[in-house]
């Protein structure tokens, strides 16, 4: 009887266990013909655009080069040139008419200005 309750009771003890875990799947092999990937090349770098020159300053720079020539025979550094949209604008002073009105005329004649606004002051002694 002692065999018996022994062998009931070991009964129960597995009945109660859990159960084994199920094996891992074998991970799979590499296939011989299959060549290792190489490492995804880098992205290319975008450098960022230098940005554009202004067009109103270049033209306003033109300009006042050359007013500045010896050949215009005009005050070096006495005017100020501004431009938009190829409109040039004369600032300053120069010291007769005569200057004001050859300055204007000069910078009629770089190639992309459109209109002259003279607002040169006539400045005796300038």
């Amino acid at each position: 009887m002692n065999r018996l309750l022994f062998a009931a009771l070991a009964l129960a003890l597995a009945a109660c266990s859990e159960p084994p875990p199920p094996p891992k799947p074998a991970a799979p092999a590499p296939k011989a013909a299959e060549a290792p990937k190489p490492p995804p090349a880098p992205a290319a770098e975008t450098k960022p655009e230098p940005p554009k020159p202004d067009p109103n300053k270049e033209l306003a720079a033109k300009v006042k080069n050359v007013l500045e020539a010896p050949e215009s025979k005009l005050p070096s550094g006495a005017i100020d040139v501004t431009s938009k949209d190829g409109r040039v604008t004369l600032w300053g002073a120069v010291a007769t008419e005569a200057q004001r009105a050859r300055a204007a005329q000069i910078a009629r004649k770089v190639e992309g200005v459109t209109g002259v606004d003279n607002q040169l002051k006539v400045v005796r002694g300038s």
